[in-house]
């Protein structure tokens, strides 16, 4: 038996590998031993510095100990504020409930309840499917192909990938999955076959309590619906008195450029799930938003011990602020363009290598045509110091997701460092392979 390490402080990840699960992943994909963070930038605990394109997987969109969210913590906890408290009322949770409804809900004309299902983006999901079901008394609910919501049996029950799937250990079940926009390819208006088979009473699809949409698929490859497809999903909804709930785990909190990643399709779900970056500082938080007519829990009927993160109320509280003026939406527009622009002329300048640039706002990456150029890509960028990840049911998008507050030029230097590593890629093996012909 190989001896267990007694240091701290080694650069190499012995530690992790012998004790750490074997299920651990992401640290399999960034090789080194982080020891500190600011900003959008991370340093492992050899001091090497890394621009970070990951953002926690979208739970870091304001970045890494933000200054002003970071005072608000350290401040509540010097005075003793309470930090667990179940679902307690506490002062934090009310400061937080009537900024989230003053400042989020009021301006944008929308009117929930706010859920607090647990900590993670799943109880969000599992809370979601379970309200939708008790309201309508029925159990299927529509999922769509490439959709991911979750890692607990409901909400992987409504997750397209296969290898998430296949570590369920039970069979799973209660859910319909149905075409995506643009699954089909482009002239294909995927709604309208969703819309048959809910009216043909011989399409086998049982009367579902609601459908789950992600408006963009972040984990299922960036594929993006348009406005017009998620207003008929709506429409269908109405029709068929179905819930339509939106996972905004991922691409809510100003991840595509407003608050809410539906806001710009100017449709009004049924329940919204929020998660991630809701949290403000990466504290774990969730939220589940519910229209007050469907509201018709009974007292404790989902709960959890870690529902009243009252640290998490107050980051979010904090957060929120970010969003009182639109200088916040404005960079993100000014980013957005500037990696478009660069994914773009990527994609003109390898264009038998690249496939296309999907995503918008501060998520958008690039399809390769071979899938493990995209990983690669992201090997070649970490040695290079940037941090980013793939995407895709067959990890074929290399996604870039810094945090909404980059700098503008650390945002350059990122996407710099990203184009060197696509020249190494192709440029530099395309010289090697015109000096192996001409020798």
């Amino acid at each position: 038996m190989t001896a267990i390490p007694n240091r701290i402080g080694s650069i190499d990840q012995d530690v992790f590998k012998q004790l750490e699960s074997e299920v651990r992943s992401y640290c399999r994909s960034f090789d080194t031993v982080f020891a500190k963070a600011k900003g959008a930038r991370l340093w492992d605990k050899k001091g090497r510095e890394y621009i970070d394109f990951f953002a926690g997987a979208g739970a870091l969109n304001y970045g890494h100990n933000n200054e002003k969210i970071r005072s608000r913590i350290v401040d509540y906890m010097m005075n003793d504020g309470i930090t667990h408290s179940l679902d307690m009322a506490t002062e934090a949770k009310e400061r937080f409930l009537l900024t989230f409804q003053h400042k989020i809900l009021k301006p944008r004309g929308l009117s929930y309840k706010l859920m607090f299902p647990g900590p993670t983006g799943t109880n969000s999901v599992e809370s979601a499917l379970k309200i939708a079901r008790k309201v309508t008394g029925r159990t299927n609910v529509i999922a769509f192909t490439n959709a991911f919501h979750g890692m607990s049996l409901g909400s992987l029950a409504a997750t397209g990938n296969a290898y998430k799937r296949g570590g369920a250990g039970v069979s799973l079940s209660g859910t319909t999955f149905l075409p995506y926009d643009g699954y089909m390819g482009p002239l294909f208006d995927t709604s309208l076959l969703m819309e048959k088979m809910l009216n043909d009473a011989g399409s086998g699809v049982d009367k579902p309590a609601a459908v789950i949409v992600e408006t963009m698929q972040g984990e299922g490859g960036l594929n993006a619906a348009s406005a017009k497809w998620l207003q008929r999903l709506e429409s269908l909804c109405r029709e068929h008195e179905m819930l339509l709930i939106v996972d905004d785990v991922q691409m809510g909190c100003g991840r595509t450029g407003t608050f809410f990643s539906f806001e710009e399709a100017e449709i009004r779900p049924d329940i919204v799930c929020l998660s991630k970056s809701i949290g403000g500082y990466g504290l774990p938080m969730a939220l589940t938003l519910i229209k007050p007519e469907y509201d018709i829990w009974n007292p404790g009927e989902h709960n959890g011990t870690f529902r009243g993160n009252n640290l998490g109320f107050v980051a979010a509280t904090e957060a929120i602020a970010f969003w009182e003026d639109g200088t916040l939406e404005l960079r993100i527009k000014e980013h957005s363009l500037s990696i478009r622009k660069f994914l773009e002329r990527a994609a003109t300048r390898y264009g038998g290598k690249i496939k296309e640039v999907r995503g918008k706002g501060m998520i958008q990456g690039l399809v390769f045509n071979n899938p493990d150029d995209a990983g690669r890509l992201c090997r070649k960028a970490f040695e290079r110091g940037v941090i980013m990840e793939t995407s895709g049911s067959r990890d074929e998008v290399a996604k870039l997701m810094p945090p909404l507050t980059i700098e503008k030029e650390l945002l350059a230097e990122g996407m710099a460092k990203i184009e060197a590593s696509l020249s190494e890629m192709y440029d530099f093996a395309e010289q090697k392979e015109a000096v192996g012909i001409r020798r």
